[in-house]
Protein backbone atom coordinates (compact mmCIF):
# COMPACT_ATOMS: atom_id res chain seq x y z
CA UNK A 1 0.00 0.00 0.00
CA UNK A 2 1.86 3.26 -1.05
CA UNK A 3 1.89 6.19 1.31
CA UNK A 4 -0.69 8.58 -0.72
CA UNK A 5 -3.19 5.43 0.09
CA UNK A 6 -2.48 5.42 3.40
CA UNK A 7 -3.08 8.63 4.02
CA UNK A 8 -6.28 8.61 2.25
CA UNK A 9 -7.75 5.82 4.45
CA UNK A 10 -6.45 7.94 7.24
CA UNK A 11 -8.46 11.30 6.01
CA UNK A 12 -11.60 8.88 5.60
CA UNK A 13 -11.37 7.65 9.05
CA UNK A 14 -10.62 10.75 10.39
CA UNK A 15 -13.86 12.38 8.52
CA UNK A 16 -15.85 9.44 9.94
CA UNK A 17 -15.00 10.48 13.27
CA UNK A 18 -15.36 14.06 13.00
CA UNK A 19 -18.95 12.98 12.00
CA UNK A 20 -19.95 10.75 14.82
CA UNK A 21 -18.60 13.35 17.19
CA UNK A 22 -20.72 15.79 15.55
CA UNK A 23 -23.72 13.73 15.60
CA UNK A 24 -23.52 12.81 18.97
CA UNK A 25 -22.49 16.51 20.70
CA UNK A 26 -25.62 17.47 18.60
CA UNK A 27 -27.75 15.14 20.51
CA UNK A 28 -26.23 15.82 24.01
CA UNK A 29 -26.45 19.39 24.00
CA UNK A 30 -30.86 18.96 22.77
CA UNK A 31 -30.65 16.82 25.77
CA UNK A 32 -28.85 19.24 28.11
CA UNK A 33 -30.53 22.05 26.64
CA UNK A 34 -33.97 20.11 27.33
CA UNK A 35 -33.64 19.38 30.66
CA UNK A 36 -32.16 22.28 32.03
CA UNK A 37 -35.27 24.28 29.97
CA UNK A 38 -37.69 22.28 31.72
CA UNK A 39 -35.86 22.32 35.30
CA UNK A 40 -35.89 25.95 35.44
CA UNK A 41 -39.38 26.61 33.76
CA UNK A 42 -38.67 28.65 30.88
CA UNK A 43 -40.72 25.52 29.35
CA UNK A 44 -43.52 24.01 30.96
CA UNK A 45 -42.67 19.84 31.21
CA UNK A 46 -46.17 18.88 31.53
CA UNK A 47 -46.07 19.64 28.12
CA UNK A 48 -42.87 18.89 26.75
CA UNK A 49 -41.67 16.34 29.17
CA UNK A 50 -37.88 16.24 30.07
CA UNK A 51 -35.36 13.83 30.13
CA UNK A 52 -35.01 12.69 33.36
CA UNK A 53 -38.76 12.36 33.91
CA UNK A 54 -39.06 9.84 30.61
CA UNK A 55 -36.04 7.99 32.45
CA UNK A 56 -38.11 7.71 35.75
CA UNK A 57 -41.02 6.82 33.19
CA UNK A 58 -39.08 4.24 31.80
CA UNK A 59 -37.72 2.49 34.90
CA UNK A 60 -41.26 2.81 36.26
CA UNK A 61 -42.46 0.71 33.51
CA UNK A 62 -39.41 -1.85 34.02
CA UNK A 63 -40.23 -2.41 37.28
CA UNK A 64 -43.41 -3.72 36.67
CA UNK A 65 -41.91 -5.62 33.86
CA UNK A 66 -44.52 -4.45 31.07
CA UNK A 67 -42.47 -2.11 28.69
CA UNK A 68 -40.36 -5.25 27.43
CA UNK A 69 -44.05 -6.83 26.62
CA UNK A 70 -45.02 -3.48 24.59
CA UNK A 71 -41.77 -3.11 22.84
CA UNK A 72 -41.97 -6.94 22.09
CA UNK A 73 -45.64 -6.50 20.30
CA UNK A 74 -44.51 -3.81 18.72
CA UNK A 75 -41.48 -5.49 17.06
CA UNK A 76 -42.76 -8.29 16.64
CA UNK A 77 -45.90 -6.59 14.10
CA UNK A 78 -43.39 -4.43 12.11
CA UNK A 79 -41.22 -7.26 11.04
CA UNK A 80 -44.45 -9.35 10.21
CA UNK A 81 -46.01 -6.53 8.23
CA UNK A 82 -42.09 -5.20 6.97
CA UNK A 83 -41.49 -9.02 5.98
CA UNK A 84 -45.05 -9.90 4.12
CA UNK A 85 -44.95 -6.15 2.26
CA UNK A 86 -41.45 -6.73 1.10
CA UNK A 87 -42.18 -10.09 -0.39
CA UNK A 88 -45.58 -9.53 -1.40
CA UNK A 89 -44.74 -6.47 -3.41
CA UNK A 90 -41.70 -7.91 -4.68
CA UNK A 91 -43.54 -10.85 -6.10
CA UNK A 92 -46.23 -9.22 -7.16
CA UNK A 93 -43.73 -6.84 -9.20
CA UNK A 94 -41.91 -9.85 -11.15
CA UNK A 95 -45.41 -10.91 -12.02
CA UNK A 96 -46.24 -7.70 -13.74
CA UNK A 97 -43.01 -7.10 -15.55
CA UNK A 98 -43.69 -10.70 -16.50
CA UNK A 99 -47.07 -9.80 -18.06
CA UNK A 100 -46.75 -6.07 -19.40
CA UNK A 101 -50.30 -6.19 -20.66
CA UNK A 102 -51.32 -6.93 -16.81
CA UNK A 103 -48.97 -4.33 -15.68
CA UNK A 104 -50.61 -1.60 -18.49
CA UNK A 105 -54.65 -3.19 -16.86
CA UNK A 106 -53.76 -2.58 -13.46
CA UNK A 107 -51.59 0.42 -13.38
CA UNK A 108 -54.18 3.25 -12.44
CA UNK A 109 -55.71 0.63 -9.59
CA UNK A 110 -51.76 0.90 -8.35
CA UNK A 111 -51.67 4.83 -8.83
CA UNK A 112 -55.38 5.08 -6.62
CA UNK A 113 -54.39 2.50 -3.89
CA UNK A 114 -50.84 4.25 -3.49
CA UNK A 115 -52.43 7.53 -3.23
CA UNK A 116 -55.63 6.77 -0.93
CA UNK A 117 -54.84 7.22 2.80
CA UNK A 118 -54.33 3.84 4.36
CA UNK A 119 -56.18 4.91 7.81
CA UNK A 120 -59.69 5.42 5.25
CA UNK A 121 -59.87 1.13 5.22
CA UNK A 122 -58.74 0.68 9.07
CA UNK A 123 -62.64 0.21 10.04
CA UNK A 124 -63.00 -1.91 7.20
CA UNK A 125 -59.84 -4.01 7.95
CA UNK A 126 -61.48 -4.32 11.19
CA UNK A 127 -64.86 -5.65 10.43
CA UNK A 128 -63.11 -8.24 8.25
CA UNK A 129 -59.76 -9.12 10.54
CA UNK A 130 -60.72 -8.61 13.70
CA UNK A 131 -59.29 -6.13 16.71
CA UNK A 132 -56.19 -7.43 17.07
CA UNK A 133 -52.70 -7.90 15.60
CA UNK A 134 -53.79 -9.69 12.41
CA UNK A 135 -55.93 -5.75 11.09
CA UNK A 136 -52.46 -4.23 12.31
CA UNK A 137 -50.63 -6.48 10.45
CA UNK A 138 -52.85 -5.38 7.26
CA UNK A 139 -52.97 -2.61 8.12
CA UNK A 140 -49.25 -2.25 7.73
CA UNK A 141 -49.20 -4.36 5.20
CA UNK A 142 -51.46 -2.34 2.47
CA UNK A 143 -48.91 0.99 3.62
CA UNK A 144 -45.86 -0.90 2.42
CA UNK A 145 -46.88 -3.55 -0.38
CA UNK A 146 -47.91 -0.83 -3.15
CA UNK A 147 -45.14 1.48 -2.42
CA UNK A 148 -42.57 -1.63 -3.12
CA UNK A 149 -44.59 -2.81 -5.85
CA UNK A 150 -44.05 0.39 -7.90
CA UNK A 151 -40.51 1.05 -6.62
CA UNK A 152 -39.41 -2.93 -7.74
CA UNK A 153 -41.50 -2.42 -10.77
CA UNK A 154 -39.94 1.12 -12.06
CA UNK A 155 -36.57 -0.71 -11.28
CA UNK A 156 -37.36 -3.47 -13.28
CA UNK A 157 -38.53 -1.66 -16.50
CA UNK A 158 -35.65 0.77 -15.86
CA UNK A 159 -33.05 -1.87 -17.18
CA UNK A 160 -30.88 -1.11 -20.07
CA UNK A 161 -32.61 -2.02 -23.36
CA UNK A 162 -29.25 -2.97 -25.05
CA UNK A 163 -28.74 -5.40 -22.39
CA UNK A 164 -32.21 -6.86 -22.59
CA UNK A 165 -32.28 -7.31 -26.49
CA UNK A 166 -28.73 -9.03 -26.04
CA UNK A 167 -30.30 -11.26 -23.77
CA UNK A 168 -33.27 -11.64 -26.33
CA UNK A 169 -30.32 -12.23 -29.00
CA UNK A 170 -29.14 -15.14 -27.00
CA UNK A 171 -31.80 -16.64 -26.52
CA UNK A 172 -32.72 -16.18 -22.68
CA UNK A 173 -36.54 -17.12 -21.83
CA UNK A 174 -38.17 -14.42 -19.11
CA UNK A 175 -36.97 -16.10 -15.91
CA UNK A 176 -33.48 -16.37 -17.74
CA UNK A 177 -33.37 -12.59 -18.16
CA UNK A 178 -34.85 -11.83 -14.69
CA UNK A 179 -32.34 -13.74 -12.86
CA UNK A 180 -29.13 -12.80 -14.95
CA UNK A 181 -30.33 -9.43 -16.03
CA UNK A 182 -32.97 -7.63 -14.12
CA UNK A 183 -32.40 -9.25 -10.63
CA UNK A 184 -28.98 -8.27 -10.67
CA UNK A 185 -29.16 -4.67 -11.62
CA UNK A 186 -31.64 -3.97 -9.48
CA UNK A 187 -29.77 -4.68 -6.25
CA UNK A 188 -29.92 -1.10 -5.08
CA UNK A 189 -33.49 -0.75 -6.23
CA UNK A 190 -34.31 -3.56 -4.11
CA UNK A 191 -32.34 -2.41 -1.03
CA UNK A 192 -33.90 1.51 -1.24
CA UNK A 193 -37.45 -0.58 -1.24
CA UNK A 194 -36.23 -2.45 1.98
CA UNK A 195 -35.33 0.96 3.75
CA UNK A 196 -38.42 3.16 2.41
CA UNK A 197 -40.56 0.08 4.11
CA UNK A 198 -38.71 0.20 7.53
CA UNK A 199 -40.33 3.48 7.67
CA UNK A 200 -43.71 2.24 6.29
CA UNK A 201 -43.79 -0.73 8.53
CA UNK A 202 -43.95 1.52 11.87
CA UNK A 203 -45.93 3.94 10.27
CA UNK A 204 -48.58 1.27 9.68
CA UNK A 205 -48.27 -0.57 13.17
CA UNK A 206 -48.18 2.36 15.28
CA UNK A 207 -51.72 3.53 13.23
CA UNK A 208 -52.68 0.33 13.64
CA UNK A 209 -51.97 0.12 17.25
CA UNK A 210 -53.59 3.69 17.45
CA UNK A 211 -56.62 2.15 16.59
CA UNK A 212 -57.25 -1.52 17.79
CA UNK A 213 -53.82 -2.23 20.41
CA UNK A 214 -54.18 -2.57 24.15
CA UNK A 215 -50.22 -3.41 23.92
CA UNK A 216 -47.51 -1.83 22.32
CA UNK A 217 -45.75 1.36 21.84
CA UNK A 218 -48.43 2.68 20.10
CA UNK A 219 -50.78 1.88 22.29
CA UNK A 220 -48.86 3.64 25.30
CA UNK A 221 -48.29 6.99 23.11
CA UNK A 222 -52.22 7.32 22.76
CA UNK A 223 -53.23 6.14 26.02
CA UNK A 224 -50.30 8.70 27.60
CA UNK A 225 -52.34 11.24 25.46
CA UNK A 226 -55.64 10.27 26.83
CA UNK A 227 -54.75 10.32 30.75
CA UNK A 228 -52.24 13.42 30.34
CA UNK A 229 -48.93 11.72 30.99
CA UNK A 230 -47.04 13.17 28.79
CA UNK A 231 -43.79 11.20 30.26
CA UNK A 232 -45.03 7.84 28.99
CA UNK A 233 -45.98 9.66 25.50
CA UNK A 234 -41.92 10.77 25.26
CA UNK A 235 -40.72 7.72 26.40
CA UNK A 236 -42.56 5.68 23.91
CA UNK A 237 -41.73 8.13 21.32
CA UNK A 238 -37.78 7.97 22.25
CA UNK A 239 -38.39 3.76 22.10
CA UNK A 240 -39.40 3.83 19.10
CA UNK A 241 -37.06 6.18 17.51
CA UNK A 242 -34.45 4.29 18.85
CA UNK A 243 -35.94 0.49 17.75
CA UNK A 244 -36.76 2.26 14.14
CA UNK A 245 -33.17 3.55 13.64
CA UNK A 246 -31.74 0.30 14.82
CA UNK A 247 -33.74 -1.75 12.28
CA UNK A 248 -32.65 0.79 9.75
CA UNK A 249 -28.78 0.44 10.34
CA UNK A 250 -29.69 -3.67 10.29
CA UNK A 251 -31.00 -3.15 6.70
CA UNK A 252 -27.82 -0.82 5.25
CA UNK A 253 -25.46 -3.86 6.99
CA UNK A 254 -27.70 -5.71 4.45
CA UNK A 255 -26.92 -3.41 1.57
CA UNK A 256 -23.25 -3.55 2.54
CA UNK A 257 -23.34 -7.68 2.53
CA UNK A 258 -24.68 -7.39 -0.84
CA UNK A 259 -22.73 -4.88 -2.69
CA UNK A 260 -19.31 -6.75 -1.33
CA UNK A 261 -21.20 -10.30 -2.57
CA UNK A 262 -21.33 -8.43 -5.58
CA UNK A 263 -18.34 -7.66 -6.05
Amino acid sequence: MSKEHEEYIKKIKRNKLKVTIFRIAILAIFIILWEFLTKYKVIDPFLTSSPSRMIKSLLGFIENGTIFKHIFVTCYETIIGFTLGTVLGTIIAIILWYSPFTAKVLDPYLVVLNALPKVALAPIIIFWVGNGIGAIVVITLLISVVTTIITVLTGFNEVDKGKLKLMETLRANKFQTLRYLVFPANIQVLVSALKINVGLSWVGVIMGEFLVAREGLGFLIIYGGQISQLDMVMMSIVILSLIAYLMYIGVSKAEAFFKKSMN
